[in-house]
């Protein structure tokens, strides 16, 4: 594998680059300041929000771009964005729409922190291993002075059995995103995590063949397709393994690490 040309190294976070402990491992922030060292630039693309993946890699938050809340936020040079958000219209259409599903349970995802209207143990012992900043409300719809850049939705059997068929009406305006095995999101018409790595590649200059990127789930899918080398993980979903040029281990084998250690060998 010919990496020579490669710029821009972009991972999501859970079933990726995270182990099955939601954990980065220490050959990842050696392999890191190597990166780093031949001025590649690396980038977190995750559905979590920003401040979660902080948390994750914050001995480096300043020296990486972040993509959160499946391309909504971009932090790029420590220098935040909000790209695109919901409309009042909009969140308080779709979490009308969601109440009515059984066992469904809403996160409002805003800018500075998310809000949910559940006191359910098990569910907010699950929902806080990806969130870090929220608040409990009593009604979603009445939440203010935020930038709304998403609504994550939690089942704890499958998101896409239970959740994504009772929401297709709303894929005609908003983007619909399964994005993982018990979560789905719902966006901007145009945000996803290829948006924002589209703007992130043209800041840098960097195109397509200059790119490696490296996801799990369908929320990866548009910036799959923005990278030559683009590698499904071995635990990824049938639709991203067909979209992948490549495939690597899985998350629990460091199947991200193996492949940033073949890169390194060529600089």
């Amino acid at each position: 594998m010919d990496f020579s040309k490669v710029k821009l190294v972009v991972s999501d976070m859970d079933g990726t680059l995270l182990n099955d402990h939601g954990e980065v491992s220490a050959r990842f922030f050696n392999q890191f300041e190597q990166l780093k060292k031949h001025q590649i630039r690396f980038v977190a693309a995750s559905g979590r929000q920003y401040q979660s993946i902080v948390e994750k890699l914050n001995t480096i938050k300043n020296d990486i771009s972040i993509i959160a809340e499946n391309g909504g936020f971009m932090q790029h040079d420590t220098i935040s964005q909000v790209l695109l958000k919901l409309s009042d219209d909009d969140v308080r259409k779709c979490v009308n729409m969601l109440r009515r599903i059984e066992g469904c349970y809403i996160v409002l995802c805003g800018k500075e922190s998310a809000y949910i209207e559940s006191n359910d143990a098990a569910f907010i012992s699950k929902f806080s291993q990806y969130y870090k900043a929220y608040q409990i409300v009593d009604d979603l719809t009445k939440v203010k002075h935020d930038d709304f850049l998403k609504i994550a939705v939690y089942h704890f059997d499958s998101s896409e059995k239970n959740i994504l068929p009772h929401i297709n009406a709303l894929k005609q305006d908003l983007q619909v995103s399964v994005s993982g095995p018990n979560w789905l999101d719902i966006s901007h018409k145009e945000a996803n995590k290829g948006y924002a790595l589209t703007r992130l590649q043209q800041q840098l200059g960097i195109n397509k063949e200059e790119t490696l990127v490296f996801g799990d789930y369908n929320n990866d899918l548009q910036m799959l397709e923005l990278a030559y080398f683009s590698y499904a993980m071995a635990n990824a979903h049938p639709d991203v393994k067909k979209t992948a040029r490549f495939e690597t281990k899985s998350n629990s084998e460091e199947g991200v690490e193996c492949v940033i250690d073949a890169l390194l060998s060529l600089q």
